[in-house]
């Protein structure tokens, strides 16, 4: 079995390295034949610099550049068409999920899966957090419930977390979907998700760890859920036209 796993990164300098140090020694562990891609989607400091220093010393590790700044869901999709492996996954940058939860997403697809998912709101996930974003993660799960009711309403599709940075993929699940998503920003997710059910693929949630590190601008947390709220509709209409086809 080959693993491909890929990573979206942006403006992450300061902690590139390490990241690239766990993901490896994990990989390195599994004892299967993998490869890691790395996505710079156009940073301005020098984490471009750093990965092809890195990648350099390791000839299962490769660097994809974006030319310019073009979203998650638009570096993801870059990293999925370079990828061979039996099974995909992706995962975010600060590795707010650890390394080992990649192994279980991985399980998840080797017992049948097409699409597995992490879950942050599953009875037996975990949160490892400092006490003072307590306050703020109350506020963000009310909006991530509120999010996904509307995903609900909007899409009826039932997963109760669509946003989890972590997912994975079988070989024909990762064709079929990424050869249809249309969404470069933060609702790519859904957008997967929803394309994965059109095509009455067995999609299931992975309870994970979860490491919560920072807490974004009350500004940047709006003009994201506005613009998210904006792509539900989107997605909507594009299937009514029949895009996904």
């Amino acid at each position: 079995m080959k693993l491909s796993v890929i990573v979206p990164v942006y403006n992450s300098a300061a902690f590139i390295s390490e990241t690239f140090q766990e993901l490896v020694d994990y990989l390195e562990k599994l004892g299967e034949e993998y490869e890691l891609f790395f996505v710079d989607d156009g940073s301005r400091d020098n984490t471009g610099s750093i990965l092809e220093e890195l990648a350099v010393r390791h000839p299962q590790v490769f660097l994809i550049r974006n030319g310019t700044n073009r979203g998650k869901g638009y570096s993801v999709r870059a990293g999925m068409k370079r990828a061979q492996g039996n099974f995909s996954v992706f995962t975010d940058a600060d590795l707010a999920y650890p390394p080992t939860e990649i192994g279980k997403i991985v399980q998840t697809l080797r017992e049948g899966a097409d699409l597995a998912i992490a879950t942050r709101v599953a009875p037996a996930s975990r949160f490892i957090m400092s006490p003072e974003f307590f306050g703020y993660i109350y506020t963000r799960h009310l909006g991530s419930r509120l999010f996904n009711w509307l995903v609900r309403k909007v899409l009826g599709l039932s997963i109760y977390d669509t946003q989890a940075g972590l997912k994975g993929f079988n070989q024909k699940a990762k064709e079929i979907i990424f050869n249809r998503q249309t969404l470069e920003g933060f609702t790519f997710d859904v957008e997967l998700i929803y394309i994965a059910k059109k095509f009455g693929m067995a999609v299931r949630e992975v309870p994970v760890v979860f490491r919560y590190f920072s807490e974004p601008t009350t500004v940047s947390f709006l003009m994201q859920s506005l613009a998210c709220i904006k792509d539900l509709f989107s997605i909507r209409a594009k299937n009514r036209k029949r895009s996904y086809q």
